[in-house]
């Protein structure tokens, strides 16, 4: 049996898939005979020495994790500052790990814990002590660099793709005397991945979503508005996919929440649906409602990509594979090969080429117009949310999900206070 402990950790918002990786990060380390530690809330749980033996979850836990939403150890939305800045932390941590005897840390999340990960290594580097750290992708966002997707992504791209064509269906069918502009709201600060998803649910020029506003093109409110009023006019009705990182030419966000910040520092989006639609009423008169998922749209496991669930199984298991060969500094990445027929494979990147970095809507998946999708979006898109991966469902007509009893870890040190 390999000396040491491996902890495992997951960071930010959590998605339908990121169980899946933890259990397959649990089951290749067992299959390797070591020992894994899952820190509660994050980062924060580590810090807090408030740590869980994983060894009291049994097969049955584990296989049921992969098709349960959620976070199993739970996760922060805590950003560590530099070296210099947050030493004190950064030297807590170590002294956690080193009490526990980890040798081996996994942190599973987006850019903000792929900066983590490597500050992280590097301190141990600093103080001698033999650590290997692993970034783990996560992200309902999709906006890590290098990978070509990121688990997470793919669920929730499907959950919008087909939220949007069942609404439309819905504001359609009661245009003539009702609802004329329908407005969905996706997650997205810099990057339009999901608004972008939406595309997919329709093709043709009169087909939902009429309207999609990125994230990576200037929000023109007279423009929009012309365009809303017009696609009214020739198709009866319009719906709208908005991002909620839509900035105006000043570069203000749409859907700023009166100047409020979330723990990473990130401003607080407040609802660009909502605005939108009341400019709409305003300046329009046609009747709007308008829809903001939020949580909805990362949470839905009910409707997970059969592609989304197995790349999130993979990189736990080639997580696990790098951490035991020796590679710091690094997170798995995928890999595609091909569009049609769709494969992929797994590779290996240094994480100092993903902190810290943003991928954005490339400009050729974004319609001439500004208000669509291409036909290369199409491509990239479609085979990330293909195959279906539904739980198991009991009689009273609901998915069975899991919430396993976790054992906690004896501490070895004193509390620490934030």
């Amino acid at each position: 049996m390999p000396q040491g402990t491996l902890l495992y950790a997951q960071s930010g918002g959590v998605t339908a898939v990121i169980n899946a990786t933890a259990a397959a990060v649990m089951q290749a380390a067992r299959t390797r005979r070591v020992r894994v530690l899952g820190a509660h809330d994050g980062i924060l749980g580590a810090l807090r020495e408030d740590l869980i033996d994983t060894a009291t979850l049994t097969p049955a836990d584990l296989k049921a994790l992969i098709h349960t939403p959620g976070g199993v150890f739970g996760s922060c939305r805590l950003k560590l500052k530099s070296l210099e800045e947050d030493r004190e932390k950064y030297e807590r941590l170590l002294g956690v790990l080193r009490a526990h005897d980890v040798r081996w840390f996994l942190y599973n999340g987006g850019n903000d814990s792929a900066d983590t990960a490597l500050k992280v290594s590097r301190l141990a580097e600093e103080f001698g002590y033999p650590l290997t750290c692993v970034g783990v992708p996560k992200t309902i966002d999709n906006d890590l660099a290098v990978t070509d997707c990121c688990p997470g992504f793919g669920s929730a791209a499907k959950y919008t793709a087909v939220s949007v064509r069942e609404c439309a269906l819905d504001v359609m069918a009661m245009a003539e005397s009702s609802t004329k502009v329908f407005i969905y709201e996706a997650m997205g600060r810099h990057a339009g991945w999901l608004a972008a998803a939406a595309g997919l649910a329709g093709g043709g020029r009169n087909e939902a979503p009429h309207l999609i506003l990125f994230p990576e093109r200037v929000f023109d409110e007279a423009d929009f508005l012309a365009r809303v009023e017009a696609t009214v006019r020739r198709v009866g009705h319009c719906v709208v996919v908005a991002s909620e990182g839509i900035r105006d030419a000043q570069g203000r966000f749409v859907a700023d929440a009166g100047g409020l910040k979330d723990a990473f520092g990130h401003v607080q989006l407040g609802g660009a649906a909502s605005y939108l639609a009341a400019r709409v009423q305003h300046a329009l008169k046609l009747k709007t409602h308008w829809a903001m998922p939020d949580y909805l749209q990362r949470s839905a496991r009910h409707i997970a990509s059969r592609t989304d669930l197995e790349q999130a199984q993979a990189v736990g298991r080639a997580a696990v594979d790098c951490a035991l060969n020796g590679q710091n500094g690094v997170m798995p990445v995928i890999v595609r090969d091909s569009d049609a027929p769709y494969r992929w494979h797994i590779d290996i990147a240094p994480l100092d080429r993903i902190a810290n970095r943003e991928k954005k809507l490339p400009g050729n998946f974004i319609r001439s117009d500004g208000y669509g999708i291409t036909a290369a979006a199409r491509r990239y898109l479609g085979p990330l949310i293909a195959g279906e991966a539904f739980p198991p469902y009991a009689a009273d007509g609901l998915p069975t999900y899991v919430t396993p009893k976790l054992s906690a870890v004896a501490r070895k040190l004193d509390r620490w206070e934030n």
